[in-house]
């Protein structure tokens, strides 16, 4: 190893790993026992090699140990010898004692480890392209259990939930047989160090709730949304965001830190309540067109490669579905991966003030773009999805 080159943090840790092990109690019963066993090894090797027939080597002395300390005792071997039978009532009471002090040791590592887990304080540390849900509100366990149903190829193992709910509302989750394996990190969404304990730089997706974990004021958990959004995506630029915000004042700031998709949950009350106030049925409609049903309601569709770049006049007339094209989700998927590839398409042209005028564009771009019923000539981008209303057939 060069001399410049620095050890890895985990090599720099194991002289002062080793010295407080040695300083534990056990550490302690170890330094003691081991030489002790060593000893004996040696002695009933001595002793009965010329007088036992079953211990003609060091490995016979070192197997008879073993099976000695760990109480097994096969009877294979047994010391003839004054001074081997006394090493093996050493050995026995040794054996048992460390026995009994291991498996103590191990139980407690064991109990320790699941109460840690139960109250969310276990790093996820072999987790990566997992699905981290931030926050939480009213309703919670049935939130999880739409996700689960809405993102059928994502197992429960691999979504963590992050928040510093009530241990009640945790241990109601934690008994649901549908959500049992779902992870838990206590702790603040907004803190750097507990994000990085969820492990949010090898996440896929994030999704921050409307964080009503404690007696925040409305500001208080916007602002919290917003915070949080801006250190996930400073932390992992590359993972798909989604935010609820409650006022649309802060839709701005979610838009400045490249959230993906955002949710205006007061608007959206709202719209309902105006629409239903009309008396026309339209709340019905709108909460159709939302339902998580697969036979009916909006869904989106990727499109053909063969059509990128053509017009969607040309792909409205390729359809061969009862379900109805009603427009395109323009810069589908995360905003980083859409700039990047934005960014490499626009430096394409040998132009100097095309080029300029492409990296404008660039910086005004934004993902998840709906564009509803567009003209027949609109030219259908790379990274675009088709949006469908899907019908029901009536009984």
């Amino acid at each position: 190893m060069k001399k410049n080159q620095k050890k890895p943090s985990w090599l720099r840790q194991i002289p002062a790993k080793i010295i407080n092990f040695l300083a534990d109690s056990t550490g302690k019963a170890v330094l003691i026992v081991v030489p002790l066993l060593f000893l004996i090894i040696i002695v009933i090797y001595l002793s009965e090699q010329k007088t036992n027939s079953s211990i003609n080597t060091l490995f016979d002395a070192v197997w008879y140990t073993i099976v000695t300390i760990t109480t097994v005792g096969y009877g294979d071997i047994t010391p003839l010898s004054l001074s081997g039978r006394l090493s093996a009532m050493i050995l026995l009471i040794v054996g048992v004692a460390l026995f009994g002090v291991l498996s103590g040791k191990f139980a407690s590592f064991i109990l320790d480890r699941q109460r840690k887990k139960d109250r969310g304080l276990i790093k996820m540390t072999n987790m990566k392209n997992h699905f981290l849900i931030c926050g939480w509100k009213p309703g919670f366990d049935k939130i999880l259990e739409g996700v689960l149903e809405a993102n059928p190829e994502i197992p429960a193992d691999k979504i963590v939930i992050l928040n510093d709910a009530h241990n009640s509302e945790i241990s109601a989750i934690q008994m649901n047989e549908k959500l049992k394996n779902i992870n838990f990190l206590r702790g603040d969404f907004t803190d750097e160090e507990t994000l990085l304990k969820a492990q949010i730089k090898k996440a896929e997706r994030a999704l921050i709730l409307a964080d009503r974990s404690a007696d925040y004021s409305t500001l208080e958990t916007d602002s919290r949304t917003v915070l949080g959004v801006i250190t996930i995506k400073n932390l992992n630029p590359r993972v798909y965001c989604v935010a609820e915000i409650i006022e649309t004042k802060f839709e701005k700031h979610l838009s400045l830190a490249h959230c993906d998709e955002i949710i205006m949950t007061s608007d959206y009350e709202q719209n309902l309540l105006v629409q239903a106030s009309s008396g026309q049925g339209m709340s019905h409609i709108l909460r159709a067109l939302a339902t998580e049903n697969d036979s009916s309601g909006l869904a989106l569709q990727d499109i053909p490669s063969k059509f990128t770049g053509a017009t969607y006049g040309e792909y409205r007339k390729s359809l061969q579905t009862d379900d109805i094209l009603i427009g395109i989700l323009e810069n589908t998927g995360n905003f980083y991966i859409r700039r990047n590839e934005a960014l490499a398409e626009a430096q394409k042209n040998p132009n100097m003030e095309k080029i300029v005028a492409n990296l404008k564009k660039v910086k005004t771009l934004k993902s998840n773009i709906p564009v509803f019923n567009p003209d027949d000539d609109y030219v259908i981008q790379e990274s675009s999805k088709a949006i469908f209303v899907r019908g029901r057939n009536g009984d």
